[in-house]
């Protein structure tokens, strides 16, 4: 069974940075795509950023120059490193990977709230 167990999130103030991890288990031979996607309460799901197995990266303009995706394929993990943190950051972040041969699966989704 795969399973995507992520870790980092919790309570930080404006200005302040938090790195969130995602590590993919099971029998999986090759992860295509991670990404991190976010959703406030009364908003939809967005995309926050997404890294291939190649290395290339997309980020949404509102994180754009504060958060950098990153990936360990020997670790089957990403990592997401959120700086100068915004109040509307506040989210619950979820991990995602797209794995060869397999599916999408989902973590369970971290909360991460930017507050004082």
């Amino acid at each position: 069974q795969v399973q995507l167990v992520e870790s980092g999130g919790g309570l930080v103030q404006p200005g302040g940075s938090l790195r969130l991890s995602c590590a993919v288990s099971g029998s999986v031979f090759s992860i295509n795509v991670m990404a991190w996607s976010r959703q406030a309460p009364g908003n939809q799901r967005e995309l926050v950023a997404a890294i291939t197995s190649g290395g290339s990266t997309n980020y949404a303009d509102s994180v754009k120059g504060r958060f950098t995706i990153s990936r360990d394929n020997a670790k089957n993990t990403v990592y997401l490193q959120m700086n100068t943190l915004k109040p509307e950051d506040t989210a619950v972040y979820y991990c995602n990977a797209a794995i060869r041969r397999m599916g999408t699966y989902w973590g369970q989704g971290t909360q991460v709230t930017v507050s004082l």
